[in-house]
């Protein structure tokens, strides 16, 4: 198995979780239980099975039950961005982070469930990884390894791996995992406060060092309370 490309991540988890609501009325979205497990620690175990060590995670909505819960785990070695002043969103939130963060860096949702593939998450996109070429290597996944998922799709793959956007009207073959791999150099001359990571991307989409890794595992889509049950039931399959 590859190296990793990095042993540091960041997970964010910052968000209101507006789409998980009722659930979200009293707990942040990544203490939310699938099959008895909070969220969060589908995450923080698959970054501790991979091997990475050192893990940021960005907190504010009821940001301090999170933290209670993250304070009782032995590992990864968890450090905290606070945002409770003010939500940061995606990109404003790994620019606050960034002096904490190795380069590159992995970088995922709270809210990710996913079945390894022969190989892990991260070193799918390791064994991809060259920095030379790109500013993030974003890990995709086809519709028929997307579980729960519903939508059009995120972005089309060249023969190179190089990212574009779905086209109006179109259906994308690739669905983005909320899973990357970032070199600081995609974070450069930041707008200021808070703001989507795809102000990054299309930037990096424009200067062609957009890039994606197809995952070879399955990926579920957890994002309403109506998604839970039909996750439990497959992961009991798997």
């Amino acid at each position: 198995m590859s190296e990793l490309a990095s042993d540091c991540a960041m997970v964010m988890a910052a968000g209101m979780g507006k789409r998980m609501r009722p659930l979200t009325a009293s707990q942040p979205k990544p203490l939310v239980r699938v099959a008895g497990k909070p969220l969060i620690d589908y995450a923080l175990d698959r970054l501790v099975d991979a091997g990475v060590g050192r893990v940021v995670v960005n907190v504010h909505y009821l940001a301090d039950a999170l933290e209670a819960h993250l304070s009782e785990r032995k590992s990864p070695k968890i450090t905290i961005s606070d945002e409770r002043e003010q939500l940061l969103e995606t990109g404003g939130g790994m620019v606050k982070a960034q002096a904490q963060l190795a380069d590159p860096f992995f970088c995922l949702n709270a809210d990710n469930i996913w079945l390894e593939g022969p190989r892990t998450a991260f070193h799918d996109l390791s064994a991809r990884w060259n920095p030379d070429e790109m500013d993030a290597l974003l890990l995709v996944v086809p519709h028929s390894r997307a579980i729960n998922f519903t939508g059009q799709g995120d972005f089309h793959m060249d023969a190179d791996g190089r990212l574009s956007r779905r086209l109006t009207g179109r259906v994308a073959p690739f669905i983005y995992t909320g899973i990357q791999l970032v070199s600081h150099r995609l974070l450069r001359d930041a707008p200021e406060g808070k703001f989507s990571t795809n102000v990054f991307w299309n930037r990096a989409i424009e200067e062609g060092r957009l890039f994606g890794a197809s995952f070879s595992g399955q990926w579920f889509e957890v994002g309403t309370p109506d998604a839970i049950a039909p996750t439990e039931r497959a992961l009991k399959v798997g």
